[in-house]
């Protein structure tokens, strides 16, 4: 299993509600991408209400992440390995 610790991340938007990372994904990003509960991504199993999204933005993988304890963050990552499994429907 991955930690979010070893990524080079950017919050784009923190506490938020699995409401409101959906609609923040889809307002601002064009390539969304829709994947069950413990898709995994970066090795890290994603938690949330299905289905929940994953924007791309050239390089960059945009993902909500809930931190047990913590909540849940929108965060902006390069990957473009993850964006080719992304889009083959992996």
């Amino acid at each position: 299993m991955g930690c979010v610790e070893a990524l080079n991340y950017e919050v784009l938007l923190r506490h938020c509600s699995f409401k409101e990372y959906r609609a923040f994904i889809k307002k601002h990003y064009r390539e969304v991408y829709e994947v069950q509960p413990g898709y995994k991504i970066f090795d890290l199993a994603l938690i949330g209400v299905p289905p929940i999204p994953i924007g791309v933005d050239g390089n960059f993988v945009i993902f909500p992440y809930t931190k047990p304890c913590h909540g849940t963050f929108v965060l902006k990552v390069e990957g473009k390995e993850e964006i080719e499994k992304l889009r083959s429907g992996k």
